[in-house]
């Protein structure tokens, strides 16, 4: 199959090339020529500019774009649009508020353009094993686009399947899912990443308390100087909070126990605030996923442990660098 792919970051190239690995044709554009000389050494068809990207394929066209939310996406969308026919397809695989997905959606589909938003996890770690897709979207359009995600998502191998699942969809099962319609994709994966707002905070608190359990103020009987890489490394084998996670924090303790390398700011990138937001409309209380979001921005103007180990977590999943001198960046 054909896909033009726009936006060749740090997910944005991988995808291109796990595409490719599966035997899909890639055109491909990014507003940096060396990022796009770079995947058409690799086999993917270079293009100079969006409307040769929608030149470079036949109808119907396929274009997947992966850009910050906001404005970047915005207008990509729209100049696409500009340049393709009833009946092809746009599909938004970055984190946009899904909102924006209902109303870009509902905008394009008067001239007879196709809109899906993919919620895509995986970060840096995509390329190998595989993305996580949620989307939104008509089910006719989704299904036109099946080998894209199948090949995108990790497949049937990289968990087996839960006991009572017969009957259900398969899809779920190789990593990728059809939420509901428009809007649906990137209101999952918003709640998703508030989710990992929590779970990253569970762990760089848990760890911080570790960490101080040898402090002069404690009793000599309760102090411990605990050995934080040994513990995480066997937290990882049949412990009930062993996850991809706690791999990661594994990993940068391994490297630096103290995580030096990292000041402890920890960005938001919107999800988690989109998150509090949908609560607040549905009345659901959130003390977990909101107090984390908090925690963030506090880390902003006092720096513990527990932050440079959210730090260093974002770090290894999906190759955020902190802001330059402690400067928050949406």
């Amino acid at each position: 199959m054909q896909l033009g792919v726009v936006g060749l970051g740090r997910m944005g190239g991988n995808i291109v090339r796990r595409l490719m690995r599966a035997g899909h044709r890639c055109v491909v554009y990014d507003r940096d020529p060396a990022a796009v000389a770079a995947l058409e050494k690799e086999g993917a068809a270079a293009a100079a500019s969006l409307a040769a990207l929608v030149a470079g394929l036949a109808p119907p066209r396929a274009v997947w774009v992966m850009l910050p939310a906001g404005e970047a996406t915005e207008r990509t969308v729209m100049d696409l649009a500009a340049a393709m026919q009833a009946g092809d397809i746009i599909v938004d695989g970055g984190n946009s508020f899904f909102k924006d997905a209902i109303r870009r959606a509902e905008a394009l589909r008067p001239r007879g353009i196709r809109y899906l938003d993919v919620g895509t996890s995986g970060g840096i770690w995509g390329l190998e094993r595989g993305y996580c897709l949620m989307i939104g979207g008509d089910e006719q359009t989704v299904a036109h686009l099946d080998p894209i995600f199948a090949a995108l998502a990790p497949g049937a191998g990289a968990a087996a399947p839960t006991p009572g699942r017969a009957g259900r969809d398969p899809r779920a099962e190789r990593g990728y899912v059809h939420c509901g319609p428009s809007g649906a994709g990137h209101f999952v994966k918003m709640v998703h990443n508030g989710i990992e707002y929590g779970l990253m905070q569970a762990y760089a608190e848990g760890f911080d308390i570790l960490r101080n359990a040898a402090a002069a103020a404690l009793p000599e009987a309760q102090r411990y100087r605990l050995n934080l890489p040994d513990i995480a490394e066997a937290w990882r084998r049949g412990s009930v909070i062993a996850s991809w996670l706690l791999d990661l924090t594994a990993m940068a303790l391994a490297e630096d126990e103290e995580l030096a390398a990292y000041s402890g700011v920890v960005s938001d990138s919107g999800e988690g605030r989109w998150t509090v937001m949908a609560a607040l409309e549905e009345a659901v209380p959130i003390q977990v996923l909101s107090a984390a979001l908090y925690a963030r921005f506090r880390s902003r103007t006092a720096h513990s442990f527990a932050d440079r180990l959210l730090s260093a977590m974002r770090n290894k999943f999906g190759g955020h660098v902190e802001p330059a001198g402690g400067a928050s960046h949406e």
